[in-house]
């Protein structure tokens, strides 16, 4: 079974930048898509906000 949220640990493995730039990125993320702070960010959100290909996140991930 393949996993749809995306964590700050995974988006310091696709950028390699630090676990702050990580976190912020994801408040930035879900406040552009007007989450509220119990909502998680999905891989797919982080994608296209972000411009990434989907499926080559996902096999970076596993």
């Amino acid at each position: 079974m393949q996993r749809i949220v995306i964590y700050p640990k995974d988006i310091m493995i696709i950028t390699g930048r630090s676990e702050r730039y990580s976190r912020n990125l994801l408040k930035q993320i879900k406040s552009s898509y007007s989450k509220l702070k119990h909502q998680p960010l999905t891989i797919d959100e982080f994608c296209q906000y972000m411009g990434f290909d989907t499926l080559k996140i996902t096999q970076q991930l596993k």
